[in-house]
């Protein structure tokens, strides 16, 4: 069984360990979630998400949930 992964890219202010561990129950518990980073490196602080069936829209929402600002790359 082939599960097709897609991978959205948003930019964010999530900028520190101290963030990261905010949103992360907010990510582990969305539903279509396959694995996500943050890379805090890049000054646009980009969020990369492998989907396995989440929306753009619900990835926003959980990440405006946690009390971040995000916007979509893709």
């Amino acid at each position: 069984m082939k599960t097709e992964n897609n991978s959205l890219q948003f930019k964010t202010n999530i900028n520190c360990g101290g963030c990261i561990a905010k949103v992360t129950p907010f990510l582990n518990d969305a539903k279509g979630i396959f694995q996500w980073e943050v890379d805090t490196e890049n000054k646009d602080k980009i969020l990369t998400i492998k989907t396995d069936g989440i929306t753009k829209e619900e990835i926003i929402e959980k990440v405006q949930e946690a009390g971040f600002k995000i916007e979509s790359l893709n």
